[in-house]
């Protein structure tokens, strides 16, 4: 059965003020490459103030938005478009998630689970004839690449190398690391730390933490993300309060999803800990701006880079920090690219159903990249990067690791003392 989940945080108002000027379906995606899709105006508002006629009315083209939020961006009158999309297919949809959408949403268990076996696991999803099993039985597209999982997962090292040496520190910060770095890619978490011990701050895990849930909302499991989401921000209101500055991410998605989704569509409380979780590279810049903290960079450290602003990130308005702090860097030549989305938006991109979609969706973007033709693609999200790198051949790294390859570590901490 379908998870259902009262949303208290939209009204009248956020519909209401529609004005019908279509800005939205213009700028939307998925309004490029679907004909089927009617566009965010008609899903979203038009279709919310049908179902005060008939409250059981449920639209399947719903499930084609990405919710990756750029019409909510264009929208002149501010209408949250794609949180009353995601709120109807979380209230009104009659089908309940599958055994694929209950696997890809489930990140803690599933990377538990595959980060024990990490080489069987990669050579399995590897293999030709597994990727057609997976396309004929779980509908999972058999051309896309899973991320590779890691050997060790990044609590593991943090507790066992990292964290004796924090204590030395007079400043903290703690860290939201997210599923990514934890099962898939440690080596950002090590840069993060590495990057922030040179900048004079200790780092602290949370006392426990959960998936921020935003693959758990996208599949029809509210109720869970809920229980999830609950769990971080009692253990960010624990951190806050003992003494660390703030809560800090290396993913869009994973900050976007705690600050406004929590709020507006799991009615979560998290008014106490908002302000003061961010994404690292805006924590950086503020601190830069203020004085309290100073780079020293490598003189040998030469990289051209193209920076790829996430949807998510878009939504935020904070891609100018990642692209301050990238500017920053003397050898670093940066072309920063057209915001254009990606077509993966997290799970979405894996469905059999759309990935052909997923793919027409980026191919502008993969464009642009080809043109540039850089070093490496530089951004803020995790699954861009999946998406970014299995389209278009080129590494993608993420700001925070760029600038931990560029500085100068010692200099910097003396900087900082």
């Amino acid at each position: 059965m379908q998870e259902k989940i009262q949303i208290k945080n939209l009204s009248e108002h956020d519909y209401e003020q529609c004005l019908k000027c279509s800005i939205c379906t213009a700028y939307c995606p998925v309004s490029t490459v679907e004909p089927e899709y009617p566009g965010p105006k008609h899903a979203g508002p038009d279709l919310l103030r049908y179902r005060l006629k008939d409250p059981d009315f449920f639209n399947e083209t719903l499930k084609l938005c990405l919710n990756c939020k750029r019409c909510e961006v264009a929208c002149p009158h501010g209408v949250k478009i794609a949180d009353i999309i995601q709120a109807a297919r979380i209230e009104f949809s009659t089908h309940a998630p599958s055994l694929r959408d209950k696997m890809l949403a489930n990140t803690d268990f599933v990377g538990s689970m595959a980060t024990l076996v990490a080489p069987l696991t990669n050579f399995f999803l590897g293999l030709k004839p597994a990727k057609v099993v997976l396309d004929k039985v779980m509908k999972i597209d058999k051309h896309r690449q899973f991320p590779a999982y890691a050997g060790k997962k990044f609590e593991t090292w943090f507790h066992q190398e990292a964290e004796p040496k924090q204590q030395e520190y007079k400043r903290f910060v703690s860290y939201f690391h997210g599923c990514y770095v934890n099962y898939n890619f440690p080596q950002l978490g090590k840069d993060f730390v590495k990057v922030m011990n040179a900048c004079g701050y200790g780092v602290r895990l949370l006392e426990k933490e959960k998936c921020c849930g935003v693959a758990l909302i996208a599949n029809g499991l509210p109720k869970q993300a809920k229980k999830q989401g609950e769990v971080n921000m009692s253990s960010m209101e624990k951190a806050i309060n003992g003494g660390n500055e703030a809560v800090l991410t290396t993913s869009s998605t994973c900050t976007f999803t705690m600050r406004d989704e929590y709020k507006d569509l799991l009615d979560i409380d998290n008014s106490k800990v908002r302000d003061s979780l961010m994404l690292a590279t805006r924590f950086l810049c503020q601190k830069i701006d203020e004085g309290k903290i100073r780079l020293a960079f490598r003189k040998d450290f030469h990289k051209k880079a193209a920076y790829h602003t996430a949807c998510h990130m878009e939504r935020m308005g904070w891609s100018v920090y990642s692209i301050q702090l990238l500017k920053m860097i003397p050898g670093l030549d940066l072309t920063v690219l057209e915001s254009r989305c990606c077509g993966i938006s997290g799970t979405y991109g894996f469905k059999k159903e759309n990935y052909e979609r997923s793919q027409k969706i980026g191919a502008p973007l993969f464009q642009q990249i080809r043109e540039v033709n850089p070093d490496c693609v530089a951004t803020d999200c995790e699954t861009c990067k999946w998406q970014i790198d299995m389209s278009t051949g080129y590494p993608v790294e993420n700001p925070i690791s760029l600038l931990a390859q560029a500085i100068d570590v010692e200099e910097t901490r003396k900087l900082n003392q």
